[in-house]
């Protein structure tokens, strides 16, 4: 089978990051990923791609098979992901197209699932510190150097989809503080976490929430519309720091976070 190091999830508006690839069926425990994966080379290093919601975007948020996909990049041998999600700001002063490197999520979901560990052993892996301080690191750093906007930590919380929130609910989420909501961060770097992945969240802001001041209701029209113009920011960003990622150390947060995890 095809090999590669360096994973990346694509979402809303955002299907054609890599060129010249090869494309690769992976078969899982957990069924078929949400489409074949594609593998390519960027600065001499291999780079998986895969769309979780399907080539044609036909899989919506609660229906995406995230085990599948997560355990099929591990199958490549990947160790290093980076998952961008198009994103509604909940704080007025998030500028639609800016990144937010999250550091925190909320699950606001239900039903999915979200663990690849069922028994009979159990294991109870930690999701105080979720993303890889790593690679959000690498992100922050190198969208400074590029001069692209983007925030250093913030809360992303994740909801259960596909409807969008009610302006009560976006109020609640406001109030406690959040920064981000989408419907896609969780359980996908979860999921990561407990094969001992690293993963970091990209959050695209592409629109304000319904419970910010003075916006209106967000359509999907508007999302795929801003993440389309900001696409070729996030491509640049991406190969910037695909550059920069080496191979994950053996003592490492996200490496040994099976370490003590199981009775």
């Amino acid at each position: 089978m095809a090999r590669a190091e360096i994973g990346v999830f694509g979402g809303s508006g955002f299907y054609s990051f890599l060129e010249d690839v090869e494309k690769v069926e992976v078969e899982t425990p957990f069924g078929k990923p949400s489409a074949p994966l594609t593998i390519g080379e960027v600065g001499g290093k291999r780079v998986a791609f895969l769309p979780r919601h399907g080539r044609d975007h036909e899989l919506p948020p609660h229906a995406i098979p995230y085990r599948a996909n997560v355990w099929a990049m591990k199958e490549l041998g990947v160790r290093r992901l980076i998952g961008p999600n198009a994103s509604g700001a909940l704080k007025a002063e998030l500028e639609l197209g800016e990144f937010v490197v999250c550091d925190q999520f909320i699950d606001r979901t239900n039903g999915r699932k979200d663990t690849f560990y069922d028994g009979p052993e159990t294991t109870h892996v930690s999701a105080a510190d979720p993303y890889c301080p790593e690679l959000r690191r690498l992100l922050v750093d190198t969208a400074g150097e590029l001069g692209i906007k983007a925030r250093d930590g913030g809360t992303v919380v994740v909801i259960q989809g596909p409807r969008f929130s009610t302006r009560a609910e976006s109020k609640w989420f406001q109030a406690m503080g959040w920064d981000t909501i989408n419907m896609t961060a969780y359980p996908e770097g979860y999921l990561a976490r407990e094969l001992e992945l690293c993963y970091a969240n990209i959050s695209m802001v592409t629109d304000h929430d319904v419970g910010v001041e003075g916006t209106e209701p967000v359509s999907h029209e508007q999302v795929v519309t801003v993440f389309n113009e900001n696409n070729e920011k996030l491509r640049e960003l991406l190969f910037a720091v695909i550059l920069k990622i080496a191979p994950q150390p053996e003592e490492h947060l996200c490496a040994t976070a099976l370490r003590g995890a199981r009775f």
